[in-house]
């Protein structure tokens, strides 16, 4: 039985964040704490597998609780579901070692598809002594929406979704390349790439701008 514990400050999220994980074969909740400073008591008397990580709490919130577990060599997994929605967030949850990210509102059948990929990978990661390439790409690509399995080769994941997430951030807005490089530090050429994928599956749109003088610039929408 995977043991989970839930950190979320408002109790209606964290009891329908529970029933949602309890009615996931396998997983059993034997916690829940409104604050990462309560989640730290709580991690002293109980042997914990997996958190649910909300970011926004008081005294001690989701990404510092996470950083807090890390300087001290808590190994323990964590998925976040949070209404952070922020690049920095999500980009810091990956840096601290999160195995997943769900932004609210969400459906149900995502986070069972989050709880049930980390159930595969725990198992892989525990059966074995060494890993191989096909185990290491379930881990990797089995999570993902089937568009982001089929994304073309030499396109990341994770830089498709930080440029994703900043056109998600400033839907409706037309943004230049140099723009979305400049934020994500990122070069031009590389976020043109990502975004005429972005284009092609139907996710933004794409908008010439002439000046007075020179080449037109391309801008990009959010659809």
């Amino acid at each position: 039985m995977i043991r989970v514990m839930i950190v979320e400050d408002d109790p209606m999220v964290a009891s329908i964040n529970k029933r949602y994980v309890e009615s996931i074969k396998g997983f059993s909740v034997i916690g829940i704490a409104g604050n990462g400073e309560e989640a730290l008591k709580l991690m002293r008397n109980r042997d914990v597998d997996l958190i649910i990580l909300d970011v926004y709490m008081p005294r001690i919130d989701g990404i510092s609780f996470l950083k807090k577990l890390r300087q001290n060599n808590v190994t323990t997994d964590v998925i976040f579901v949070t209404a952070a929605k922020e690049i920095d967030s999500y980009d810091q949850s990956m840096a601290y070692g999160a195995v997943d990210y769900l932004v609210k509102p969400f459906e149900y059948e995502r986070f069972k598809k989050s709880l049930e990929h980390y159930s595969m990978r725990r198992k892989i990661l525990k059966e074995k002594d060494i890993i191989g390439q096909e185990d290491i790409d379930r881990i990797a690509l089995s999570c993902g929406s089937e568009k982001e399995q089929s994304t073309p080769k030499g396109l990341h994941i994770k830089t498709l979704s930080r440029v994703r997430g900043y056109m998600l951030k400033n839907k409706g807005r037309l943004i230049t390349a140099d723009e979305i490089a400049t934020a994500l530090s990122i070069t031009k050429v590389t976020v043109r790439r990502y975004l005429e994928y972005l284009e092609s599956i139907g996710e933004i749109e794409i908008e010439v701008e002439y000046g007075a003088v020179g080449r037109p610039t391309n801008m990009y929408r959010h659809i």
